[in-house]
């Protein structure tokens, strides 16, 4: 045969870079009940359609070359569900996934070739690090860093990331600036490792304190969901992929809608008390507006007073906010602030509808709340939404109070508003306004507590706002899926063929 040595000597080479850190390493990983990088490439995406890039790359230290297959970070393109993407799985196999110069440079040009050809980016974070001595020094640090871009985020094309072990370092700088993070349970997300923490600060931590699963996804928000496994980690970003399109410069994707979607709304009133005091579930009444099986909640654990989440609408991709009372009767806190600019910034890059469905008292007042600086996060909501040029369609369902107001969509900060018969819209919630305005309570003076209360609600109906036009539409609740299908199709964007301005696609990332 010609070139046999030449065939052997490749295929020898292939093997060793495809061996990862050797079979005792990766035996572990099995009997963790965990997949190993390649194996997560192979179940993220369509089967044979993985094209890697930079396998025969090693570290750039000659002792290290032999143990370092393909430098520890495993990379290239592939479809998921038929769709072009690019991946960075990271092999913690070798030297802990560790960042270098080789590595890095593999990241960038996968990164790169997504954003100039347009198609998303997962990043499946497992990494002690920066390598030392690697970066040490000042000729290793500019090597590793000498791209001033390598942290910059332009919503070009979506990214998404995974949590899957320990990430440390570049680790945790990608999964930061994704679109959507899920992290495995058991997995850490954190600058430095306890042991670098206990070195510089003197005070021990374990892992889950650090940068554990609840941490992100309950007071950070860094994560917008947690699993099980690295399989539900997988399929999550599978799923997240599927509401969004390649890149900005076009619609997402329309599919067919399930059977059965409509018939969800009709017991829609009984999920809504007829008491305005009494509380409920927002989630319920998601699951009844939108098709069936689609509401994919994002940040379900993190500022609960508010859901945000992607879904379809006869099929189109949509954005839903919508303030549940049933977590401090709806009141919006400085964490739910930043979960709705988190949210509004990524449907505006791309070119999802938002949908709010509107049911609040108000922003959470009290000194913590002006700790958490909640006037400037306030601000930085209302003119995230004021650049979003995506269609903006709000329907008020009960209680919508104060400047909230506009940032639920109201006062003409949404495309269109419309209102259930049940919904009261004020400054304020007129059974405080009374106590407020008149100093009268119900249990001091009944009589005048119930006159002065009937002058506070005054005009504050569904029936009112329709009357100056601030309401285009007064529904029954049980039409609100209807509603949101024809408003839908009337906003389609047929001039721009659903492609919008994008003014929110360089707004900072994380929080």
């Amino acid at each position: 045969m010609k070139f046999e040595d030449e065939i052997t000597e490749h295929e020898k080479r292939k093997s060793h870079a495809l061996s990862m850190g050797g079979d005792e390493k990766l035996a572990r990983i099995k009997a963790a009940g965990r997949l190993n990088a390649r194996e997560r490439i192979g179940y993220l995406m369509d089967e044979g359609s993985f094209l890697e890039s930079g396998l025969f790359a090693t570290s750039m230290r000659p002792e290290d070359r032999d143990r370092t297959p393909a430098d520890g970070k495993v990379a290239g393109f592939g479809k998921i569900r038929g769709r072009m993407t690019a991946v960075v799985s990271n092999d913690f196999t070798v030297k802990g996934a560790s960042s270098s110069p080789v590595n890095s440079n593999k990241m960038e040009h996968v990164k790169n070739v997504a954003a100039k050809n347009g198609f998303p980016v997962v990043f499946l974070g497992e990494s002690t690090g920066a390598r030392m001595p690697d970066i040490m020094g000042a000729k290793g640090i500019i090597g590793v860093n000498n791209n001033p871009r390598q942290y910059m985020r332009l919503r070009t094309n979506p990214w998404a990331a995974g949590v899957l072990g320990y990430c440390f370092g570049s680790a945790t700088w990608y999964s930061a600036m994704a679109d959507f993070t899920v992290m495995r349970k058991g997995a850490c997300l954190a600058v430095s490792s306890p042991r670098l923490v206990a070195m510089a600060t003197k005070a021990k931590v374990d892992y889950e304190e650090l940068g554990g699963w609840r941490l992100h996804t309950e007071i950070t928000g860094l994560a917008d969901l947690a699993v099980d496994t690295d399989e539900e980690a997988l399929e999550a970003i599978q799923r997240y992929l599927s509401y969004l399109p390649q890149h900005a410069n076009e619609a997402p994707p329309r599919v067919a809608v399930p059977e059965g979607s409509d018939a969800l709304a009709e017991d829609i009133l009984d999920i809504i008390p007829e008491t305005s005091g009494k509380t409920y579930d927002v989630r319920k009444v998601i699951e009844r507006v939108v098709d069936k099986d689609s509401f994919f909640p994002l940040k379900a654990r993190f500022a609960k007073t508010l859901v945000t989440g992607l879904a379809r609408i006869d099929g189109r991709s949509v954005g839903i906010i919508a303030n549940n009372p049933y977590f401090k009767g709806g009141a919006i806190d400085a964490d739910a602030c930043d979960k709705a600019i988190s949210f509004l910034v990524q449907c505006d890059s791309y070119n999802i509808p938002l949908v709010f469905l509107v049911d609040q008292p108000g922003f959470l007042i009290g000194v913590e709340a002006e700790k958490r600086r909640i006037p400037g996060k306030v601000m930085n909501w209302l003119n995230a939404l004021a650049l979003c040029t995506v269609p903006k369609i709000s329907i008020i369902m009960r209680k919508s109070y104060g400047l909230a107001v506009r940032n639920m969509g109201g006062s003409n900060n949404a495309d269109e508003v419309a209102a259930w018969w049940s919904a009261e819209v004020s400054f304020m919630d007129p059974r405080s306004a009374v106590s407020v305005v008149h100093g009268v309570s119900h249990d001091e003076d009944p009589e005048a507590y119930a006159r002065t209360l009937d002058e506070m609600t005054r005009d504050t109906s569904a029936y009112d706002l329709a009357s100056i036009n601030g309401a285009r539409a007064v529904i029954d609740p049980r039409e609100t899926r209807h509603y949101l299908k024809q408003i839908l199709e009337v906003y389609e964007c047929g001039l721009t063929g659903g492609i919008g301005k994008h003014m929110l696609h360089n707004w900072p990332t994380g929080f």
